[in-house]
């Protein structure tokens, strides 16, 4: 068995709200922070809806893609980048 680590985030960049609501986004834990600049590598599968913020996520590979207020976005585990928050974040998440 092969293992190699995803590097494809996907973003839904107009989720509907029946769509949130299936998700139970509004019942996920929520994360904030603050202009800033960091290293992550995600363990596991995180999905995540921003209800603040301005962010770049720049893979290992070099590629910038950016992300923010109202976005439901999923980083697959094993991905590796740097995280260039522009504006708070502040956004509900689930892993796994």
């Amino acid at each position: 068995m092969t293992t190699q680590s995803q590097t494809e985030i996907t973003i839904d960049r107009t989720p509907s709200s029946e769509q949130l609501e299936q998700f139970g986004v509004f019942n996920w834990p929520i994360w904030t922070k603050e202009v800033s600049e960091f290293p992550w590598t995600y363990d596991e599968t995180e999905t995540c809806y921003f209800l603040e913020g301005d962010v770049i996520v720049t893979l290992v590979n070099g590629t910038p893609v950016r992300m923010g207020k109202g976005e439901l976005v999923t980083f697959p585990a094993g991905m590796s980048c740097t995280w260039k928050i522009l504006q708070p974040v502040r956004k509900h998440y689930r892993f796994g």
